[in-house]
């Protein structure tokens, strides 16, 4: 890739040699197994654990514990994250690696035990798995944009279950100034109404939208197949 450095460069740590391979060899999005990783660095003998240390810069890879259609030996590069290869991008962000459980039980405690991407709460069943599937709460890093012309991101802790974890959930990325200047676009009646849902930390949806959001999930047949039913009872 044009002005990507070779992940063959041995001036650069392991580390940052393992990003610029997912980078220029496997590609975002696509999966990798750990005997590709081996092989493309024979004489590293801690190549998983030097992967792992991406994720504290905002790298996202993968398992199959936090995907369960990846087999056990494979991985996936989702996201790619800061260009540890560039001086300076490659320092510790402030962030620890690990929780402790006190962090955990904190985190989960602030946001009410609710996934803040979907709003479910633990042990509640999905909508669209007709009671099948009950959700599992975890705690993950959420990368914040905050105010000025910067835009230096923060990742900060929040809930968010099993389920958005693995890419079922809205982006995860937060523009702070972008969210107020949607809020100053509202009508004062709305910026009072949304006021009040932050100070209760809930939104009551209302019965058309939550049929709204099990429609929404349904493949095109069975979408066809409602709106025709919609279209004989208003017809």
């Amino acid at each position: 890739m044009e002005g990507i450095p070779s992940y063959q460069d041995k001036k650069f740590g392991t580390m940052v040699r393992a990003a610029l391979w997912l980078v220029t060899e496997v590609g975002e999005g696509r999966i990798f197994t750990k005997t590709q990783l081996r092989e493309a660095f024979p004489e590293v003998s801690q190549i998983d654990r030097r992967l792992r240390d991406l994720r504290d810069h905002g790298w996202r890879i993968d398992t199959s514990r936090d995907d369960p259609s990846l087999l056990q030996q494979e991985q996936r590069f989702v996201t790619r994250g800061a260009d540890v290869w560039i001086p300076g991008r490659s320092k510790a962000p402030r962030h620890k690696s690990s929780l402790t459980a006190a962090q955990r039980a904190k985190v989960l405690q602030d946001d009410n035990y609710l996934c803040r991407s979907c709003g479910i709460g633990a042990g509640e069943a999905y909508e669209d798995s007709g009671g099948m599937e009950l959700a599992k709460l975890n705690v993950s890093r959420r990368k914040v944009l905050h105010s000025g012309e910067s835009k230096v991101p923060e990742y900060q802790l929040v809930t968010e279950c099993k389920r958005c974890g693995n890419g079922g959930g809205p982006d995860r990325e937060v523009d702070l100034d972008a969210l107020l200047e949607l809020v100053e676009d509202l009508a004062p009646l709305e910026q009072r109404l949304f006021a009040k849902w932050i100070d209760a930390d809930q939104r009551t949806f209302s019965p058309i939208e939550k049929v709204w959001g099990i429609y929404r999930t349904l493949p095109q047949e069975s979408r066809g197949e409602v709106a025709k039913a919609i279209s004989d009872m208003t017809g």
